[in-house]
Order: structure tokens, then sequence, then C-alpha cells
């Protein structure tokens, strides 16, 4: 069997919050990173701290510090409402390039899903989507899963080398998944190329712009679509922080005045936990260099928290 813990480096235990108040727990104090313990665990959080995609599309390089700056927020909250096992693997190890980063890090994925887990994957560039996706249909099936890309962009440039912009392309494109079963949520017309929109429309893509999403109770419909389909079917939702309004988080790779509210966000993340077939949720593009108050980390945390209470 693959060795995951060989493939990964284990997570700093400074970012373990601890109160030492019997009447005030916190995640930091019950979230186990010991070997042991991953049998039993249901969630896994597995971290990809790289920005090298970001770098490569001409970004603003930063969220390879995302990872331990959201465990060092999530590990704050408590464990209200949550009754699932949560256990970090700690963070992929980063190779010479981002093929081979990818490709470490798709076997880690491949390996944790066939354990029968949930998995929670802090980016990191959004190009590990690509990874991600890649397990995904390695596991399920490239006509088995549902793939969710809530961000501003599109995410499916035809750059060669590969970059922080082209995960969703490679997978169509390499027929890893369906796109009927291929959603782009809350992307904002005046960053998207109007000739990436036709390659999606051509292909049957499901597509949702950002007016869209906040002019019709989304949430229901996206619930009732994702019960309709057959439940064989696993699913991904990728978390891009861009897709978020400046206001709510400041600390992200591509900036926007408009964008989904902190609590939409949350709201996607919960819909997620309270899908059976939900296999992987990310989060990806939060730039620590450039937020306020922590704002974007602790709503990823906050996200995350979300996911895991709605999690049955």
């Amino acid at each position: 069997m693959f060795d995951i813990f060989r493939s990964t480096a284990r997570p700093k235990k400074e970012l373990f919050f601890r109160k030492n108040d019997a009447n005030d727990v916190r995640l930091g104090e019950i979230v186990s990173s010991q070997a042991e313990d991953y049998e039993t665990a249901e969630i896994v959080v597995l971290g990809c701290p790289q920005d090298e995609g970001v770098a490569r599309n001409k970004g603003r390089i930063g969220s390879a510090l995302a990872p331990d700056a959201i465990r060092g927020q999530f590990y704050k909250l408590t464990n209200f409402g949550i009754n699932a096992r949560v256990f970090d693997l700690g963070d992929t190890i980063i190779q010479p390039t981002l093929e081979e980063t990818h490709d470490a890090h798709t076997a880690v994925v491949e390996q944790v899903l066939r354990d029968g887990k949930q998995m929670i994957i802090l980016g990191g560039g959004n190009d590990i989507s690509y990874a991600d996706g890649a397990a995904m249909a390695k596991v399920f099936g490239a006509e088995n899963w549902v793939g969710l890309n809530i961000d501003a962009h599109f995410d499916v440039r035809a750059d060669f080398p590969r970059n922080s912009g082209t995960p969703y392309r490679q997978l169509l494109d390499e027929r890893l998944i369906n796109p009927k079963n291929f959603y782009e949520i809350a992307f904002q017309p005046q960053v998207a190329s109007p000739i990436y929109h036709q390659y999606l429309v051509d292909l049957g893509v499901n597509l949702v712009s950002l007016e869209e999403f906040q002019t019709m109770d989304f949430t229901l419909k996206l619930q009732k679509t994702l019960s309709a389909l057959d439940t064989s079917l696993a699913a991904f939702f990728g978390f891009d922080a861009d897709a978020v309004r400046a206001a709510d988080a400041p600390g992200v790779s591509a900036p926007s005045p408009i964008g989904l509210t902190a609590e939409e966000f949350c709201a996607l993340a919960k819909l997620a936990g309270e899908s059976s077939d939900t296999k992987i949720i990310e989060f990806t593009e939060v730039n620590p260099n450039f937020d306020i108050d922590n704002r974007t980390t602790k709503l990823v945390a906050a996200a995350m928290h979300k996911f895991i209470c709605a999690v049955k």
C-alpha cells in the first residue's frame, strides 16, 4: 500500500491551539495528527503549500503560506456542533517542479480517498484542483464525479506550461471529468474571457455567473440538482477565495470589490457537508501576505467548521 506518511510532512505542533479549559475546548486540543489515529478518522486535512502555479500565471505570490495560516485560525475554534473525527495529515512534500508536486499530491489524495475518508484540502494555488480532480477520476472514474469550481475565474486557460489558471482545462481536455457534471459557479464576466466562456458552453458545462447566483435561490437549486444526480456520483467542491468580495476576503491572489459574501461562501461549504456524496472540499488562493486582521484565513476556517458540522 502507498505510504501517505512518507509523502507528507507533519503539521507544526504550535499550530494546534490549546486553551486548557474543560469548559471551552478548542479544535487544536482534539484534532489529531498522530499516525495511529488515522485509521479511525472520518475527515482528513491535507495542505499543499506552494504558489508556483500562481507565479507562472503572473499572479501575486504568497499562497504557499496559506495552509499553516488557515490552520492557525481553525485550531482556535471550538468543537461546537462537530461530531466527525478529524485528522490532520500535514502537507504534501513539495517537489522540484509543479508537475512533480501535482503527481505527488494526487498520489496522497488518491490513497486517502481509497481509505474511505472525506478530505479538506488547503492550497496553495488553484492549480492543485487538477491534482485533486485527477485523484477523483482515478478513484471513482471520470464519469462518476461532480466538480464545482466556485470562483471569479473559469480557470480553463489554454496555457503551457500549466499554471493556476489551467486546472479545469486540463481535467476537461484529458477527459477526467464529464463536462455535464462540471459547474462554474459565481464567475465574474469582467474577468472572464468570452472565448473561454464559449469553450465551456460548447462542452455543455453548467455556468452560473455571480449575478445569477446572487439574484436567485441558487443554493436551493444546486441542492436539488445534486440530489437529483445518480447517488453513485462523488462530489468535489473547489473554493477559490478569489470568489469572495475583498471586503470579506482581502488576502487573496486576485482581489475584487464584488463577489460572494462571507455568508454565501460559508453556506456553500455547509451545503458540501450536507451532501453525503462529497469527497473533497478544497480551499485555494488565500494569500496571507495581503490579509487584514486575518480576515481571509478566519473566513476559510469558519467555512471548514461549517462543512464539518454538516457532515453526518
